[in-house]
């Protein structure tokens, strides 16, 4: 157990002290490329990056914990047999300007990756990482992240927490590291006044009201425990999801993989994991190219009921974050929130 820590960091102290963050750690942040998206990248030169924290990243947390596709391991060949040597190991690495919903999805893949043991190679990323969340005073156009409880503030998993009070920060400690962060360069900070207290109570009731959409997502939820989806949904659903892939690549929480082993020549080769989603037609394509589910209906379902129903009943919570990507991304228009509206206002 740790006392918690709150300090105040004036946003003028805010580059000097990543500067110094950079020079120990790798640092990851919201960055604004040459084509004007708004990405979490790595920051080469922290004087010539644009730091971006007004815009929601369009990737999140997941492609540095889980890649794309990763080396799980090197193997090679002889007479004894095979022989495994895994990757080198994972930077230590800082993430700031991290959303809400993105650190809260990371904590749902703490749960994935931790049973039924620990992966290596998440946690050995995850153990060498600290996160700096910054809270949504101005929630997004497509955000519902008050519905999955998962923002606009957190009050628990960050190292440390970042509320933007307007020409300063407000900064709490949740974690050891982001404790250790505030004690090793305490002098970039001041104490916490009476003052910056009630702003930052005001900035978080203000952000309350500010989400463009009420989703029913614990409805959802609890409703979905009850009884089924009528096969009308998923027919409506399916005929206007172009089966692209989008909301799985996008999606905080979408963790399904496959893994290959790729051989290099006769003695040598690694063995990769790679992304792979529950809306693809190969995820459950069997041998014989026979496929248990029905693709022209179900393409959505497996995904949706997923989120909402089974870690539900595993979790006590919907693997749902509430980012909004997934909205931003689907052309067709089937989102998690057409199917929750969908599903909820259903009388059948």
């Amino acid at each position: 157990m740790i006392d918690l820590q709150e300090m105040i960091l004036e946003k003028d102290r805010l580059i000097p002290l990543l500067r110094k963050l950079k020079k120990e750690s790798r640092l990851i942040a919201p960055v604004t490329n040459k084509h004007g998206d708004t990405l979490l990248s790595e920051i080469n030169n922290i004087d010539r990056d644009t730091i971006d924290l007004d815009r929601q990243p369009q990737n999140s947390l997941k492609s540095f914990f889980l890649p794309q596709q990763e080396i799980l391991a090197h193997y090679s060949v002889d007479t004894t047999g095979y022989n495994f040597t895994a990757p080198e190991a994972a930077k230590e690495t800082i993430y700031f300007g991290v959303r809400s919903c993105d650190l809260t999805a990371l904590l749902y893949m703490d749960l994935i990756f931790s049973k039924p043991a620990k992966d290596a190679s998440y946690y050995d990323r995850r153990n060498r990482s600290v996160i700096i969340t910054l809270g949504c005073n101005d929630p997004f156009a497509n955000c519902f992240c008050e519905a999955t409880n998962s923002g606009p503030y957190l009050d628990y998993g960050y190292d440390l927490q970042f509320i933007d009070l307007g020409s300063s920060y407000y900064v709490a400690a949740g974690r050891r590291k982001g404790a250790d962060l505030l004690n090793k360069w305490d002098y970039f900070f001041r104490t916490v006044e009476e003052e910056d207290q009630k702003i930052r109570y005001q900035l978080f009731l203000e952000a309350r009201g500010r989400f463009n959409r009420n989703i029913q997502v614990s409805h959802a939820c609890h409703k979905l425990q009850e009884e089924e989806v009528a096969e009308t949904i998923w027919e409506k659903l399916a005929g206007r999801c172009y089966d692209c892939g989008g909301c799985a690549y996008v999606c905080p929480t979408c963790t399904c993989f496959s893994v290959d082993d790729m051989a290099i020549d006769d003695s040598h080769g690694t063995r990769i994991r790679s992304w792979d989603a529950c809306t693809s037609s190969g995820f459950t394509r069997m041998a014989g190219n026979h496929n248990p589910t029905d693709r022209t209906r179900h393409a959505l379902k497996q995904r949706f009921l997923h989120k909402l129903k089974y870690d539900y009943q595993k979790h006590g919570k919907a693997s749902c974050t509430g980012c909004g990507r997934c909205v931003d991304i689907c052309f067709g228009g089937v989102d998690i929130t057409t199917f929750i509206e969908m599903f909820t206002r259903d009388a059948s």
